[in-house]
């Protein structure tokens, strides 16, 4: 059964009717090898539970099917099954088996694109195997922008989950809306008093980093506050006189919280903390950090939808969906206030 709200796929037909998704897509989009592979009997039964349960196949879905592998490619620039980096991609990666299962695709990812000599992996090499699939999503922190260019210029439909720059040609993404996230938190600690904030991080190597410093400096040009940029490993000397600190990655949160208890000063009392994404690496944290939630799971599934899109009907959709702010408890109001 499904739950209240959740949209029927082809593996609940299937289920159902107990037969293969296979054998309910050949059904559904009435192949010409259909009559040959399926008999009768079982024709019959996969046709009656859809009548039974009113089932509608997804337009992208019979579209993809046409003729198609119904495959899509799954491309990571980082290793996303490591202990290290599996909490930070897993929801990317269960949103797009999400979304692929509603639509009837499956799932090839890409793993002979082993990195030579130290440097990063790239779609394209003697072993590529993109063409295999329909269309590709690329996932990773940071992509290889000469793939991009040679995606664009070979017309390979591809959608990345992380928004990029142009590569030759507007790049198709979905990405999180780091700049107004980020924008927000200044506003609400310059709400509450703060007028020398910081901002700790490389704020370079990756679009969602620029994007995120990006936003810093937006939010401090609209309120008027004092704010710096200082590099990751910053020591609380460099801190002197901050009152709320805009920490890049998390796990440099953790370290920045543990510096100040060890000099005897308390967060948020004597400095307010405000983390700007998820975990990354390994770090044990129990402080519940004021921040915002990156639509991770959200992303993957949308990307997803937008490849279908773009096998349907082509086009280069860039989407950036909004994250959600977390109250936390590492923000407070400027002494004095």
């Amino acid at each position: 059964m499904t739950g209240p709200g959740r949209r029927l796929t082809q593996q609940d037909i299937a289920k159902m009717a107990g037969v293969s998704q296979t054998t309910v897509s050949l059904v559904l989009n009435k192949r010409g090898d259909a009559e040959v592979r399926i008999a009768p009997e079982t024709r019959e039964r996969v046709l009656r539970v859809i009548k039974e349960t009113g089932y509608v196949a997804d337009p992208a879905a019979r579209r993809l099917a046409d003729g198609r592998n119904r495959i899509l490619g799954v491309f990571t620039y980082e290793a996303v099954f490591p202990t290290e980096s599996a909490d930070f991609y897993h929801p990317f990666l269960g949103g797009i088996e999400e979304c692929a299962e509603e639509i009837g695709c499956d799932l090839l990812l890409f793993t002979s694109a082993r990195a030579i000599s130290g440097a990063r992996r790239q779609i394209f090499n003697e072993e590529s195997r993109v063409r295999l699939a329909d269309g590709c999503l690329l996932l990773g922190r940071t992509v290889d922008r000469d793939d991009l260019a040679r995606l664009l210029a070979e017309g390979i439909p591809f959608v990345s989950v992380g928004r990029r720059d142009d590569a030759g040609g507007p790049v198709p993404y979905v990405g999180a809306d780091y700049p107004s996230a980020v924008r927000a938190l200044v506003e609400q600690a310059v709400a509450l008093g703060h007028r020398r904030l910081a901002y700790v991080g490389a704020g370079t190597g990756g679009e969602s980093r620029a994007d995120r410093l990006r936003g810093f400096h937006e939010g401090v040009a609209a309120t008027g506050a004092d704010g710096r940029h200082l590099p990751p490993g910053v020591s609380l000397e460099e801190l002197a006189g901050v009152t709320a600190v805009f920490v890049e990655e998390h796990a440099d949160c953790v370290a920045l919280t543990k510096a100040a208890g060890e000099r005897g000063m308390e967060i948020p009392r004597d400095l307010s903390i405000l983390t700007l994404g998820a975990f990354t690496r390994p770090v044990q944290a129990d402080t519940d950090f004021t921040g915002f939630r990156i639509p991770r799971r959200e992303m993957g599934h949308r990307a997803v939808q937008l490849l279908a899109a773009v096998l349907e009907t082509g086009g280069t959709p860039q989407e950036l969906l909004p994250c959600e702010l977390i109250a936390g408890s590492t923000l407070a109001p400027a002494s004095g206030m």
